[in-house]
């Protein structure tokens, strides 16, 4: 692709910048939480259609996953999932197939009065767009389609097939990714646009969610010594759990990417409920977990190790040890990824992001993970993830650097047409 044609494709999307902030301030509006993901779904799908993709949109059934590499649990109403994915087929086939895919569903927001402005009510000011989900990852999701939008305005056309996917669940199981390999979509690399900071994620972190259920013995708080504090017990093991953490921690310095970081598997309770009552000597606890696992750690090993964690620390509290607790497995069970095998989608993005940038895209080593895991692993599909800058992602005042998107979207637009091949349209 000539310097001529690069830079018709960089005006393009200079041209539609304004148009993709309203279409992503739509978007971002949308509270598509877990469960309701589905008016984003049909944004998608319109969006999708109006440009002239073929649109598959179908509802998951877990019954067709559960026995695929990296399933997890699903405790939620499934009955309304969707994953929608609009296929471009081009006019000649002469360059290499590609997957977009950006995720649709976003954390919850948690209260309201500690936001600046209402969550979803986005909102710009000093350059960047605030709300949640505007940075991860609903401005990336556009921003893809923008750029496709871009190598149309350029007069231009794609060489290969694309399919651009919306999917659910990445927040949680990744489920929605997986759908469409089971649906059977496949392409010669996969690209998602992740708020990375610029940076091209080279190797990421899995994920494994667990649930503490612990049991204690109610009674009158002014008899508390007669009774088993279930909260307290799940304290307990909590601190035995940040020492497996340590342990991790030191396992992963051997790690060829992962050493260069100071802490990157983080344990972390995130959900806490117990008892029912404050004058009562609480009965229950259930504690909801996330912990980090590196690439090339095996999830069912580590999940042993926490069972192995859980009963040595129930054998060292008087009630636990005849009362043990249970660990139930309540989302993710997600290996880590590392980026191998990928020297020619990473060669037609480097000169796509020399344009847009200017220099070498630097590599980034990511303690989250993202659904590119899923392509890699399971199909040997190189898988590239990209994006913008922003900052508050599971916070509060969540926001994306318009700057940064705006570059972004230029190097996937440019990536799509080095990768994919473009004519005249």
């Amino acid at each position: 692709m000539n310097a001529e044609t690069q830079q018709r494709i960089v005006d393009a999307v200079d041209a539609g910048f304004d148009t993709q902030l309203a279409t992503t301030r739509d978007f971002v509006a949308i509270p598509s939480t877990r469960g309701a993901e589905g008016p984003c779904q049909d944004m998608i799908g319109d969006l999708l259609r109006a440009r002239g993709y073929e649109v598959d949109d179908w509802h998951i059934d877990v019954d067709d996953l559960k026995d695929l590499r990296g399933f997890g649990p699903i405790e939620h109403d499934f009955s309304r999932a969707r994953t929608v994915v609009g296929t471009y087929r081009p006019r000649i086939e002469a360059g290499k197939s590609l997957i977009l895919q950006g995720h649709c569903d976003v954390v919850p927001a948690g209260p309201l009065e500690l936001w600046d402005t209402p969550p979803f009510s986005p909102v710009i000011k000093d350059g960047k767009m605030f709300g949640r989900g505007a940075c991860d990852m609903k401005s990336g999701t556009i921003g893809a389609l923008y750029a496709l939008d871009a190598i149309k305005a350029a007069g231009l056309r794609p060489t290969a097939r694309i399919h651009f996917q919306s999917v659910i669940e990445e927040e949680s199981t990744g489920v929605g990714a997986l759908s469409t390999l089971q649906r059977g979509y496949r392409a010669d690399a996969c690209f998602i646009p992740e708020p990375t900071g610029g940076k091209m994620v080279r190797s990421q972190v899995g994920v494994i969610w667990f649930r503490l259920r612990v049991k204690g013995h109610p009674t009158h708080v002014a008899f508390a010594g007669s009774g088993a504090n279930a909260i307290m017990a799940a304290y307990h093991l909590i601190q035995a759990l940040q020492k497996l953490e340590i342990e991790w921690n030191e396992r992963a310095k051997a790690d060829r990417h992962f050493k260069t970081l100071n802490h990157p598997i983080n344990f972390n309770p995130g959900i806490i409920k117990g008892g029912d009552w404050a004058s009562s000597v609480p009965a229950w606890c259930d504690v909801d977990c996330r912990i980090a696992v590196l690439p090339g750690w095996s999830i069912a090993d580590h999940q042993k190790e926490i069972l192995a964690c859980v009963a040595a620390a129930a054998r060292n509290h008087r009630f636990l040890v005849n009362n043990p607790p249970e660990v139930e497995w309540s989302g993710f069970l997600s290996e880590g990824y590392e980026l191998t095998d990928a020297a020619a989608p990473e060669a037609a993005f480097a000169k796509a992001f020399d344009k847009a940038y200017g220099g070498a895209v630097e590599d980034l080593v990511f303690t989250a993970l993202t659904d590119i895991r899923f392509y890699g692993l399971n199909h040997g599909i190189p898988s590239l993830c990209f994006g913008a800058s922003g900052g508050e992602m599971h916070g509060f005042n969540e926001y994306v650097d318009l700057e940064s998107l705006k570059k972004a979207t230029k190097a996937m637009a440019l990536f799509i047409a080095e990768w994919c091949g473009v004519e005249k349209g």
